[in-house]
């Protein structure tokens, strides 16, 4: 992991809404949750700012953050995220506890390459659809990846990426693909430009289909 994520957080004592509304709105904090392991839940407060600044980070997402509260360092991943529909606030967080020696299940985000520069694409004038932007996956903490690539250069119009078709890090596997390979969903296509004549050719065999 190229990046390590850092916060400090202190003790909440207060719990529920109201209380929750006041450490927003006059101490700037961020309400949050650590659960899970061998240890009891803590709702913890985080300085807003220092939270809202980690979030624009892509990685933050799907990394092991390092929590200390309270003398101690917890290894967590982010959960779950509650946001003011309107306004630019975190309105609770939650964070689960990770065991290094156990394998955790995160959503990483795809970063597609090579789009423009395709065959599909430059030499037979397709274009691309997404059809997936996160992979769920499964590994040790150690082993998450940022993101996961999706190379995109030879691949040519008509043709369809699936998650077997992906190059995933040593160690880490698809959740997806763990139920079998009828869940082998598609990842991303190159569509044949309209009036190609593979399309037109297509048409016409309907057509005659139909007469």
């Amino acid at each position: 992991m190229s990046e390590d994520f850092v916060l400090n957080a202190e003790i909440r004592e207060d719990a529920g809404k109201g209380a929750s509304r006041r450490l927003r709105r006059l101490e700037g904090q961020a309400p949050a949750i650590i659960y899970g392991g061998d240890k009891a839940p803590v709702n913890i407060q985080i300085p807003h700012k220092d939270l809202i600044k980690q979030l624009e980070n892509e990685a933050f997402y799907s990394h092991v953050i390092t929590i200390n509260v309270g003398g101690d360092a917890e290894s967590v991943l982010l959960k779950d995220l509650q946001r003011h529909p309107a306004k630019a606030i975190v309105m609770h967080a939650d964070f689960l506890r990770v065991d290094a020696n156990k394998k955790v299940t995160v959503k990483v985000p795809l970063h597609f390459v090579n789009e423009d520069t395709s065959k599909g694409v430059k030499l037979q004038g397709g274009k691309v659809s997404h059809n997936l932007t996160e992979l769920e996956v499964s590994c040790l903490p150690s082993n998450l990846p940022e993101f996961i690539e999706v190379d995109l250069a030879e691949v040519e119009a008509g043709q369809i990426v699936h998650i077997s078709d992906l190059k995933l890090p040593e160690g880490v596997t698809s959740v997806a693909l763990s139920h079998g390979a009828d869940h082998d969903s598609a990842v991303a296509s190159i569509n044949k430009p309209k009036g190609s004549a593979a399309d037109e050719g297509e048409a016409e065999g309907g057509e005659e289909a139909a007469e």
